[in-house]
């Protein structure tokens, strides 16, 4: 299993030279390092080397890519295939190619994470340093297992309770009809292998993406005020994802800085300027893993007292909804949106309080 790092901020050069940074700092330890960004030109200008969409070693221990959508919906594309066939007797979508496919909004971010998520098990890197676009797509992208689940989760459960869910799984009229068309006995059971093979994928997604040792992110700015106030705002956004911000590199031609008040409890990390492609000194980086460990959690929720704290700091109480209106809990501050899967001790409980207070949302059931 690797360790995933990405860095989120408003100044995309910067983050891309701090990944560069990390990527080779981790590298000079021994790690095996794997770094990935989009078809865009600034990683390899930086990096002085071409790269393609298969991984290529640059300097010892480090390898890196570029995610080319084309090519990864190419391939996902035969995936996708192959499981309809599993499925159907006579497969609807075999003629139609992964290269003639076009390509829509939020399609770049879900291949992205599937590519990432293939490197991450195909054990040869122990750390995977992503250069994405350090704003509100990667949080939604990181936490697109999480949201996935609750739609088939919700939606699965929904349509076992319909009348059509019922009607394939008992009716002994329309099971002759539905198994001339799939290649299983279609029961309610079977309707859900699939979805349980999509959940395992998901569940994994999840508890990488609450694991701090798997998966972490740190903010990247300037000492300008509208940087600085970006980097809040990311901040608070990732909680609400459940990513772990693990502390913050601020870029600055001083070896002193006042930002630490606006992060605090994360560690500040102060990186030299720099002038266009000079990368940053490496011994100036802080050091990844274990403030990614030290840092607040996003969520803890304690059985015995009933409560539920989200850590969302950038925000204040206005900023901040919840709402109750199904089995879960919704959560909305800023522009992201979080269903809290809660524990057996306290699913179908209803909220009795709330209050928000040292950047905590605090709810008790």
């Amino acid at each position: 299993m690797s360790l995933l790092l990405t860095f989120l901020g408003k100044n995309a050069v910067t983050r891309t030279k701090i990944a560069i940074a990390a990527a080779k700092s981790l590298a000079n330890q021994g790690k095996r390092v794997l770094l990935a960004g989009h078809a865009e030109p600034a990683l390899p200008l930086l990096l002085g080397v071409s790269l393609t969409s298969d991984p290529q070693e640059i300097a010892p221990n480090l390898q890196a890519v570029q995610f080319q959508t084309g090519v990864l919906l190419e391939r996902s594309w035969e995936d996708v295939k192959e499981l309809e066939a599993q499925y159907l007797k006579t497969p609807i979508i075999k003629d139609v190619y992964g290269q003639e496919l076009a390509i829509v909004p939020g399609m770049d971010t879900a291949l992205a994470l599937n590519a990432i998520r293939q490197y991450d098990e195909s054990g040869k890197y122990d750390a995977i340093i992503y250069d994405g676009t350090g704003d509100s797509s990667t949080l939604r992208m990181l936490g697109m297992p999480e949201s996935l689940s609750w739609y088939v989760r919700r939606f699965r459960q929904l349509f076992a309770n319909s009348d059509l869910g019922k009607a394939i799984s008992e009716s002994p009229f329309i099971q002759p009809l539905v198994s001339t068309f799939f290649n299983v006995n279609w029961t309610t059971d079977n309707f859900a292998q699939p979805a349980n093979v999509a959940n395992n994928l998901l569940d994994k997604g999840k508890a990488a993406l609450a694991d701090p040792k798997r998966i972490a992110a740190f903010l990247v700015t300037s000492e300008d005020p509208i940087e600085v106030a970006t980097a809040r705002y990311l901040w608070g956004s990732a909680q609400q994802v459940g990513l772990t911000i693990g502390g913050v590199i601020v870029i600055s031609g001083s070896s002193d800085t006042s930002l630490s008040e606006e992060f605090t409890p994360l560690s500040v990390s102060i990186v030299p300027e720099t002038k266009n492609t000079e990368l940053y000194p490496l011994q100036a980086l802080p050091d990844f893993a274990q403030q990614a460990v030290q840092a607040p959690k996003p969520i803890e929720i304690d059985t015995n007292t009933r409560q539920v704290r989200l850590f969302l700091p950038g925000f204040d109480k206005k900023q901040v909804k919840l709402t109750q209106y199904g089995p879960e809990v919704t959560i909305e501050a800023g522009d992201q949106r979080r269903n809290i899967f809660l524990p057996p001790a306290l699913t179908g409980r209803q909220v009795t309080g709330a209050k928000f207070q040292n950047n905590y949302l605090i709810i008790s059931f």
